[in-house]
């Protein structure tokens, strides 16, 4: 439990914190790299050894596509040219695996949409009706289009996505660029701002930034390490961390 009073604000990842979409990058990542994993072993390069949920929180949760992508394949000891962003998805290079990566995900928003977390929504809320401003920053470039399938893109202040990232020539999570960039659009002190993150990447960049809490989001028990990675407080849901007399006394 945390007093919300103690804080100027607050910037939230988007995707399994704010959004349900974390599955759904998962399953993209998962169906794009088995799939090619699959053809490697085919044609004799190695044996086949499926992309786990270990696989994703370890290599690509909460990085930048891109470099998601590299890190997995390093760690498999493959070796495939870097490549540009606009290459063809599919192509045997880093970046168009990951723009393969990205047609899966987008596919899926298509079809099934997303949702946001209640109680994420409703900490949001409870921020902007105690007058703290409230960013979302996310590694992907797809963020604004995921936060209005969930009907809560207009519920922030400020967004920092993959598409500013690359603008500005901002470094990915682990790096804290992202997480400073929100707070210096928020105009307040990365020390008296919360952030809310699943990621170990994600948590690592909160406490580089010097943020005043850092709190992980493990909503499956699954996401091992959010404390050892930097989180100073690691809890299922939003819901846990204010207390109702927090609310009963605010602006008093």
């Amino acid at each position: 439990m945390i007093d919300l009073n103690a804080y100027d604000a607050a910037v939230l990842d988007m995707d399994g914190v704010i959004t349900q979409s974390a599955r759904a990058h998962f399953k993209a990542w998962k169906n794009m790299f088995d799939d090619y994993l699959r053809e490697r072993a085919e044609r004799g390069d190695g044996d086949f050894h499926p992309f786990t949920e270990e696989d994703y929180y370890d290599y690509v949760d909460g990085k930048p596509r891109f470099d998601g992508a590299q890190s997995f394949l390093d760690a498999r000891g493959i070796d495939l040219p870097r490549g540009n962003p606009d290459d063809d998805p599919g192509e045997e290079i880093v970046c168009g695996l990951g723009n393969r990566k990205n047609e899966l995900f987008l596919d899926h928003l298509e079809e099934h949409g997303t949702e946001s977390y209640p109680h994420a929504r409703a900490f949001v809320e409870e921020m902007k009706r105690r007058g703290k401003p409230v960013a979302a920053i996310s590694s992907s470039r797809n963020a604004k289009a995921v936060l209005e399938a969930a009907g809560v893109l207009d519920l922030f202040d400020a967004i920092v996505d993959g598409v500013v990232s690359h603008e500005m020539g901002l470094e990915g999570k682990p790096a804290p660029d992202i997480f400073l960039e929100a707070a210096r659009r928020l105009d307040v002190a990365p020390e008296r701002s919360i952030v809310v993150e699943d990621a170990r990447a994600g948590v690592e960049a909160g406490r580089a930034g010097g943020f005043g809490l850092v709190v992980g989001i493990d909503r499956s028990g699954e996401n091992a390490g959010l404390a050892e990675h930097g989180a100073d407080i690691v809890v299922e849901d939003l819901s846990h961390i204010w207390r109702k007399e927090d609310d009963e006394t605010a602006g008093e």
